[in-house]
């Protein structure tokens, strides 16, 4: 039996506490206390009024590098046979560690005042990674991504722990809805998680939930759902700050493309509502290219899933969007960690901007419009050229943009740069209803254009031709 104080709930080392509105969360605590001289046990039942009268229990929550208080020591409340308090308005910041001890009438020195510790905990923001294998993170690459004070995970075991990768480790699981049959790697978060920290002043916290191979189906509650409901249950009655989102490499190789942007804006939709917050960000990425053997067919599907993703960011509400298919890949499919680096910086700058108000120039370039200006010529304009746009200088037919009318697919076969605009001569004349792709295929080329020193261009699909 431990003597003195003990803490039975209510935190455990390394926990991120999820601030509310005015910058503080409440931390709330339950335990238990024994009263100890020498060899002699006297465990506290409280009998008597007189004997809560003449025991006291306390607690404070200090700055771990210091010592000094954040909240100074607290009377605890007696609840049964035990003790309770509430801090409820612990600051954003930490690390923070919570210390209690025992004072009694009495007291000659000998007997025991002891309490409990709990190291290393902040109020901060929690973020929830979810999606398919890129979200979980696979890389093997070395890269230098060490893990800060100030930022923790909550593993799969249900243990918080100083954030390191890989973020998915499963020893000791408890959680199992995401339980992989590989071992993860290297995923973006960390560096994501690191850069807000640091420019934010306060810990940052993060609920892996991720599964490699998982297709939408597996997160919308009107298919099948089970994800979510991990998710959900890992959580229990944490309020993230945002979700991370890294899907739809599966619904590629499923068929099920058409439908994403419907089945998406579902899930979104069921886990707003499960976490009682209905403007919850989801900070979504477009996805990758794959480099396995791929047909027409898979070409349009990761196309359609790729405008799905475009059109989430423009039609729903506190959806962010970032590009990914400039970046390297660790095998066919998954993101390096070089790549991931890119990735995790590139979610942070976007968060940092649209929900705490920095400036940053996040947003990618994507097409604006498309104008036939001959029967076999179309300019294409994009938005958000802060300087000008690089196609790396390939050759026409290695341009990564195609038309599309009734007769089929029309390679590009020569073009010319403007400020803001591709002027893109095709092979054949383009027929009435015809559209363009940009960036579309399953493996669209390690050249995809960009706005000169700073962003892709967004991936794009269908997109119709004016008549000049």
């Amino acid at each position: 039996m431990q003597f003195g104080v003990t803490i039975a709930s209510g935190a455990q080392p390394w926990q991120i506490f999820q601030q509310g509105a005015d910058g503080t969360a409440a931390i709330h605590l339950k335990g238990r206390c024994h009263r100890v001289r020498l060899s002699q046990e006297l465990p506290l039942t409280f009998r008597t009024m007189e004997d809560r009268r003449l025991t006291v229990v306390k607690a404070r929550v200090a700055l771990e590098a210091t010592g000094e208080d954040i909240v100074p020591w607290t009377m605890c409340d007696f609840a049964g046979e035990g003790w309770e308090i509430t801090f409820p308005h612990v600051p954003a910041g930490g690390p923070y560690r919570i210390e209690t001890y025992m004072e009694y009438e009495g007291w000659d020195g000998l007997s025991c005042t002891r309490g409990d510790m709990i190291h290393q905990i902040g109020v901060g923001d929690i973020y929830v990674i979810a999606g398919q294998s890129n979200a979980a993170g696979r890389a093997k690459g070395p890269v230098e991504d060490t893990p800060d004070l100030g930022v923790h995970v909550l593993r799969s075991s249900g243990q918080w722990d100083l954030a390191t990768h890989p973020l998915g480790d499963t020893t000791g699981a408890l959680y199992t809805g995401h339980y992989e049959n590989h071992n993860p790697g290297h995923s973006p978060w960390l560096h994501f998680a690191k850069r807000l920290s640091r420019e934010l002043g306060y810990p940052i916290g993060l609920v892996p939930c991720a599964y490699g191979g998982a297709p939408l189906r597996w997160w919308n509650p009107d298919e099948n759902g089970a994800l979510l409901r991990n998710m959900l249950a890992m959580l229990g009655e944490i309020r993230p700050k945002a979700v991370l989102w890294i899907q739809g490499e599966a619904e590629g190789f499923e068929n099920s493309a058409d439908t994403y942007l419907a089945r998406f804006e579902r899930f979104v939709a069921a886990a707003r509502e499960a976490l009682q917050a209905p403007r919850l960000p989801f900070v979504t990425v477009q996805i990758n290219r794959c480099m396995t053997e791929s047909n027409e067919r898979l070409d349009r599907q990761w196309g359609i899933v790729r405008e799905a993703q475009r059109k989430a960011w423009h039609t729903m509400d506190n959806v962010l969007l970032v590009p990914s298919q400039d970046v390297a890949l660790y095998d066919f499919i998954h993101n390096s960690a070089q790549g991931n680096l890119v990735i995790g910086e590139r979610c942070a700058r976007a968060v940092l901007a649209e929900l705490f108000g920095k400036p940053y120039d996040w947003m990618a370039p994507e097409i604006e419009s498309a104008v036939r200006k001959a029967p076999d010529t179309v300019e294409i304009r994009f938005s958000r050229i802060r300087n000008w746009i690089n196609p790396y200088d390939v050759p026409g037919e290695r341009l990564p943009i195609d038309a599309e009318d009734d007769h089929g697919l029309i390679r590009p076969l020569s073009y010319s740069v403007g400020s803001d605009s591709l002027t893109v001569v095709f092979e054949r004349s383009l027929g009435p209803n015809a559209r363009l792709h940009g960036m579309w295929r399953m493996d669209s080329g390690a050249c995809i254009p960009c706005d000169c020193m700073r962003l892709p261009i967004l991936s794009w699909y269908d997109f119709p031709v004016e008549e000049g």
